[in-house]
């Protein structure tokens, strides 16, 4: 195996929806290895993702030499999921990757099945996955016990972040064939330009899914007890999901009408400018780029203390609150808002870090690096 451009790698992602974080990191990888000189392809769903997706491997597709190939490809168990494996046997047979790199539990199934191969290598990434499910529920039992299955069929393991790779060596267990590496997500050089706070700007921004896990309505019980407590903060929300109906029936229901405002789904710098504090409000998350994002814009910005999310904080933990807890992401929004001069301090000294240890360039090539000790295992 060879990084080097005369001699280019056969690179095959798979994932299963192409939404949220984990697309926009097998975007930036795909990117990356193409411009290293590597043949990239794509296989993701085509039954989510809608314009957005469509519109981003339209993109990217005519960079990747291996092409786009879309899939109906079901969230959970389905009947359908046995032609949807003879499909992925047939594109592995047609374009003969060299690596077959799947990202969350799904698509990680699909490609961990193939059998060993002397010329290529099955690389899995979590993304969090099957992880975020408790071991004592039925469907924590189900996708544990498929991940200890397939756990010794796997070449490598490329974790996001310390706290998955631990959570799955505690829920999973720890791998013996394969290897294991820590490949933190990064931000492209553009990502680092300062973000302005638009004209209507209110206190109070959240960014991203509207997704239980994600915490959305316990920021909006945050911001009703804040104004309970006689501090009239304002809230924008940005984004879409599943959760958008119950989200504005919770805000009807505390009277939150007038202090809280939809934008939709907008690109995240967007996003960012509507708040002067940007709150990451998570009941779970491995490593949110939505954090790595804000802070190398130099958002100020308070986040659950959760995950992955301390490895990005690292000794800034007067940022952090403790997760699922309405009164202390309270208590921290309030403390930020009353010292925006503390806030913005803390986000400068963030944006050092990110700019050391999260760049779009240090991801590319830990992946790379993953795949070249990989194949010298082999």
């Amino acid at each position: 195996m060879s990084d080097k451009p005369d001699q280019p790698l056969r690179i095959l992602h798979a994932v299963r929806a192409p939404v949220g974080g984990i697309f926009r990191h097998i975007l930036d990888v795909a990117n990356g290895q193409a411009d290293r000189g590597h043949h990239v392809g794509i296989i993701a769903d085509s039954l989510t993702g809608g314009e957005r997706a469509d519109a981003a491997l339209a993109e990217i597709a005519p960079r990747l030499k291996l092409g786009v190939r879309r899939l109906a490809i079901h969230r959970q168990p389905h009947p359908a999921d046995i032609l949807v494996w003879a499909h992925f046997k047939y594109l592995i047979w047609r374009l003969r990757p060299d690596v077959l790199h799947g990202h969350g539990a799904k698509a990680g199934t699909f490609i961990r099945l193939r059998a060993r191969s002397k010329r290529s290598i099955r690389v899995y990434t979590p993304h969090g996955g099957s992880l975020h499910y408790p071991l004592n529920t039925w469907k924590g039992a189900i996708y544990g016990r498929v991940e200890r299955m397939l756990m010794n069929s796997t070449d490598l393991f490329l974790f996001e972040s310390a706290f998955a790779r631990d959570t799955y060596q505690r829920t999973v267990g720890t791998p013996t064939a394969g290897l294991v590496r820590c490949v933190f997500n990064g931000v492209t050089a553009d990502e680092f330009d300062p973000v302005a706070t638009a004209d209507d700007a209110t206190d109070i921004a959240y960014v991203g899914e509207f997704r239980h896990i994600k915490g959305a309505d316990l920021l909006i019980d945050a911001v009703a007890r804040l104004r309970a407590d006689g501090k009239p903060v304002t809230l924008t929300l940005a984004g879409d999901g599943e959760e958008i109906e119950s989200l504005r029936t919770q805000i009807q229901r505390q009277g939150l009408t007038g202090a809280v405002r939809f934008i939709g789904h907008v690109k995240a710098r967007y996003g960012f400018s509507k708040g002067r504090l940007l709150v990451v409000p998570s009941r779970g998350d491995s490593m949110p780029y939505v954090v790595i994002e804000a802070a190398a814009a130099g958002v100020p910005m308070v986040a659950a203390n959760v995950g992955g999310i301390p490895e990005i904080f690292e000794t800034h933990t007067d940022a952090l609150f403790a997760p699922s807890s309405v009164g202390a992401m309270a208590d921290a929004i309030k403390t930020a808002l009353d010292d925006p001069a503390a806030a913005l301090a803390r986000a400068k000294s963030l944006r050092e870090r990110i700019f050391m240890h999260f760049s779009q360039k240090a991801m590319v090539e830990g992946v790379l690096a993953g795949y070249r000790d990989a194949f010298a295992e082999r």
